[in-house]
C-alpha cells in the first residue's frame, strides 16, 4: 500500500497456504558457525528510485549497525513496492525467504496467518519493552489473534491540509477545526466555485478518520464482528457527513472514483479544493511541483469522538524460515534505536518512537503536525482480508454517494458482508 497504502495483493488458495506453511522450515540466509552470520533484509526504500533512503540504509545504518555487531552482517535487497509481496509468496513457496522484512503493514497479518512471519512477542524477551515505546495505533497493525507478527519500523498517517488561499476567498482565515466548521464553510465556498473537501477514494484509507472522528468504530476489539460497529449510528453519521457534503456538491465526485476529476495533489494548489486528508510526503511533492504553493497542517475536524486519523507505514518482520533469528532479533531491536529512527526521520520516513517526538520534530519541523496526529491515530482492521473488506466499502458506499442507496443501508450491507469475511479469519 504505498504511501497511504489503500489495498494489498490478494494471496491465493487454501492450497497456496498449504505450501507456503510446509515451505518456513528453511531458509536463504547465510553463514556459518566459524564466521559472521549474514542476514538477508528485504525492503522497500528505494522505491520509486529513493536514493536518500537507500543511502541512508546501506552507508549509515547498516555499518553502525554491523560495527556494534561484528559478528553479524547485513544484506540488503531492493525490491519494488508493486514486487514484494509476490516476491514473498514465490519465495515462501520454493523455500527461499530473507531474514528480516521491510513490509507494509497491511501485508503482515497475511502473512503471520500463513506462518512466513514469526510471532515475535513469542520469540523476543524484550518484546513487550519494545512495543510499550511505540504508538499505539501502529503496534496494532502487526496484531492477528493473540500474537504480534512484527514491531513497526516508519510510520505516516493523514491530517487535513489547505489551501488558505482558496479558504480566504470564502471569508475565513483558518481550516475547519471540527465537522460543525467543515458544514458551514461549504456554502461559503461553493460561492466562491471552491469544493470545501475532496478525497479520491471511498475504502478504510479515506472513511475511517471519519467514523473513528465521529464516534463510531468499524469492528468489535476482536475483529470478529463488523455488524453492530460499522453499521452504527455514530459510524453512519460519520460517513452522512461526507455523503450530504458531496450531495451539495461540496465534494467531487473524485470521492466515487471519477476519472476524469482532478487529483487532490493537483486540485488543492490549484485551489479547486479548499482542505484534503493527506500525508506528509506531499510536502516533498508540491515542493517540486507547485514550488509557491504554501499549504497549512491541521488535525483532522474534530466530532464527537474527537480528532482521529489512520496509521500508515511498514512494519519491522522476521520469517519463521530464517536461520539465524538470534540475529534478526538484534537488528529488529536496532530498527528501534535512535541510529536507525532518527537518520531515517531525515529522509521522510516518520519515526514510531514516541519518546523521538520533540527530536524529530526539530530534525523535520514538518513532521510536527503529523507527530501530533499519530497520537490518537489508528490502525485499520489487522486481519488478511483487508484488502477484501476495502473493495466492500468501495463498493457499497460508491452506489450511496450516488443516491442509489442510503448511507445506512450501504454500512448495513457492508457489515454483513465484513462479518463473513472475518469469520473465515477465526
Amino acid at each position: 500500500m504505498r504511501r497511504h497504502r489503500k489495498g494489498a495483493l490478494a494471496l491465493g488458495t487454501a492450497a497456496l497456504c498449504t505450501a507456503l506453511l510446509g515451505a518456513c522450515s528453511t531458509s536463504g540466509s547465510s553463514g556459518s558457525s566459524s564466521g559472521p552470520a549474514t542476514l538477508t533484509f528485504w525492503g522497500t526504500y528505494g522505491n520509486g528510485g529513493n536514493k536518500v533512503q537507500t543511502d541512508a540504509l546501506e552507508k549509515t545504518i547498516i555499518p553502525a549497525f554491523e560495527k556494534a555487531h561484528p559478528d553479524i552482517k547485513i544484506k540488503y535487497v531492493d525490491v519494488p513496492y508493486d514486487s514484494l509481496l509476490q516476491k514473498l509468496t514465490t519465495a515462501a513457496a520454493g523455500a527461499k525467504l530473507p531474514d528480516l522484512v521491510r513490509a507494509d503493514l497491511g501485508w503482515v497479518p497475511k502473512m503471520g496467518a500463513l506462518g512466513v512471519f514469526a510471532a515475535l512477542d513469542e520469540k523476543m524477551t524484550d518484546f513487550q519493552a519494545l512495543a510499550s515505546k511505540t504508538y499505539p495505533g501502529s503496534l496494532a497493525t502487526n496484531k492477528l489473534g493473540d500474537h504480534y507478527y512484527g514491531l513497526p519500523l516508519d510510520s505516516n498517517t493523514r491530517v487535513l491540509i489547505s489551501n488558505p488561499d482558496a479558504l480566504k476567498k470564502a471569508g475565513l482565515s483558518a481550516p475547519p477545526a471540527t465537522f460543525q466548521e467543515l458544514k458551514a464553510a461549504a456554502p461559503k465556498l461553493a460561492a466562491a466555485k471552491v469544493s470545501v473537501f475532496a478525497d479520491s477514494g471511498l475504502q478504510g484509507w479515506n472513511i475511517y478518520p471519519w467514523i473513528w472522528s465521529a464516534g463510531g468504530s468499524v469492528t468489535d476489539a476482536d475483529q470478529t464482528k463488523a455488524t453492530g460497529y460499522l453499521n452504527s449510528p455514530a459510524s453512519v453519521a460519520g460517513v452522512q457527513l461526507l455523503a450530504d457534503l458531496h450531495k451539495a456538491d461540496a465534494i467531487p465526485n473524485l470521492i466515487t472514483g471519477d476519472k476524469g476529476g482532478t487529483q487532490t495533489s493537483d486540485g488543492l494548489p490549484k485551489g479547486q479544493y479548499a482542505t484534503i486528508l493527506d500525508g506528509p510526503w506531499m510536502t516533498g511533492v508540491w515542493s517540486g511541483q507547485y514550488p509557491k504553493f504554501k499549504p497549512v497542517y491541521s488535525p483532522v475536524p474534530a466530532g464527537p469522538g474527537g480528532s482521529v486519523s489512520v496509521v500508515g507505514g511498514e512494519d519491522i518482520a522476521m520469517t519463521s524460515a530464517s536461520r539465524h533469528q538470534e540475529q534478526a532479533e538484534e537488528f529488529i531491536r536496532f530498527t528501534q534505536t535512535a541510529d536507525y529512527q532518527l537518520t531515517m526521520a531525515k529522509t521522510g520516513q516518520m519515526s514510531v518512537i514516541k519518546s523521538f517526538d520533540s527530536q524529530e520534530a526539530a530534525l523535520v519541523p514538518e513532521f510536527a503536525p503529523f507527530i501530533k496526529q499519530l497520537a490518537t491515530a489508528r490502525p485499520r482492521p489487522s486481519v488478511p482480508q483487508a484488502p477484501q473488506i476495502d473493495t466492500v466499502l468501495q463498493n457499497e458506499l460508491t452506489l450511496a454517494f450516488q443516491g442509489k442507496q442510503s448511507v445506512r443501508k450501504a454500512l448495513d450491507k457492508a457489515a454483513g458482508e465484513i462479518d463473513s469475511l472475518l469469520t473465515a479469519t477465526h
